[in-house]
């Protein structure tokens, strides 16, 4: 899959978060939005998963085949996990990862109950989300975006309340999980993106 941006631009009320961004993010790859607060980081993440409309310019979608993904299809294609995105905090986690992938599939051979395993929560499956911890809670969004079936990733700050073992669990899926997909982090700490290949600086778009 590929993902080109155009002369991008997106504004909030008369300010410009960003504009004349041409870039493109292909498939095998991994790349971190970097910047100070405020720069777009979010916002431009936001804008390429589809749940933002932008300005001015173009983003165009297109398969292994070169086809062009239609625009209400995108979401299909994108799996996220971010600190603003809520859970259901009244369902157990198994619950939420069995809701979930009615709408977007795990990977093949993956269920709920061994992603949980994987991610240190098999001992809380059956347990409310509310009564998870923070850290808990961001294992959860992290089991919810790695193993869905999808070949684009869109990681904003995903270390966020992780302790240290947290953050090598991270980075194990990230080694595990993210190949032949494009895989965006929006961070300004090295640990979360250090191994994306490529860095776009979203303070010279302005």
């Amino acid at each position: 899959m590929t993902i080109s941006l155009s002369d991008l631009g997106k504004r909030f009320n008369r300010d410009w978060i960003f504009r004349r961004l041409t870039y493109e993010f292909s498939a095998g790859n991994s790349y971190a939005l970097i910047g100070p607060n405020g720069s777009g980081k979010s916002t431009l993440l936001q804008v390429i998963g589809g749940a933002l409309f932008f300005n001015e310019g173009t983003i165009r979608y297109t398969d292994s085949t070169q086809q062009e993904i239609k625009d209400e299809l995108v979401f299909k294609q994108v799996a996220i996990a971010a600190p603003y995105l809520e859970l259901i905090e009244e369902m157990t986690g198994q619950e939420l990862l069995d809701f979930h992938q009615t709408f977007k599939p795990f990977m093949k051979g993956k269920n709920s109950a061994a992603i949980l395993h994987e991610v240190g929560l098999s001992d809380a499956a059956q347990k409310q989300i509310r009564y998870y911890s923070s850290g808990m809670k961001q294992r959860l969004k992290l089991a919810q975006s790695f193993f869905c079936d999808t070949p684009v990733l869109l990681l904003d700050e995903p270390c966020t309340n992780l302790d240290q073992n947290g953050i090598e669990l991270y980075h194990r899926l990230l080694s595990l999980y993210t190949q032949n997909r494009i895989v965006i982090i929006a961070s300004n700490d090295p640990v979360e993106y250090k191994f994306c290949q490529q860095q776009l600086l979203l303070s010279e778009y302005k």
